[in-house]
């Protein structure tokens, strides 16, 4: 529904290493990085930009990332875990949000809401 997002980081490798291990089970990649910037997506198609941010600390935004299924969801929360980010919301149902919704919500390490769901 989106051509891109970008998100300001404070530390890029910090970041980069959490969005490689969380996107992986989502099927994104790391597309293309450089000097104070990192982009992923599917293969050849970076759709989330991460720019180095040396100013102030922004405040944090909501991204959710759409799951083929459910543990896809379950290793994205694991792998969120172990690369940096906090748990804000294990993998499982949402029934408040729909009958279906399947979803789990990590903190990245600059603060941001991320969550991986499948309907």
């Amino acid at each position: 529904m989106y051509d891109h997002i970008g998100l300001r980081v404070a530390d890029l490798d910090a970041a980069t290493r959490f969005y490689t291990a969380v996107l992986a089970p989502l099927g994104y990649v790391l597309c293309s990085s450089g000097d104070g910037y990192a982009g992923f997506g599917p293969k050849g198609a970076p759709a989330l930009w991460l720019h180095l941010n040396k100013g102030r600390k922004a405040d944090g935004a909501h991204i959710a990332f759409r799951a083929g299924n459910h543990d896809a969801v379950k290793a994205f929360h694991s792998e969120g875990l172990k690369s940096g980010g906090h748990d804000n919301g294990g993998a499982g149902p949402r029934k408040d949000y729909s009958p279906t919704y399947y979803a789990a919500f990590l903190i990245d390490p600059d603060g941001n809401n991320v969550e991986a769901v499948c309907v």
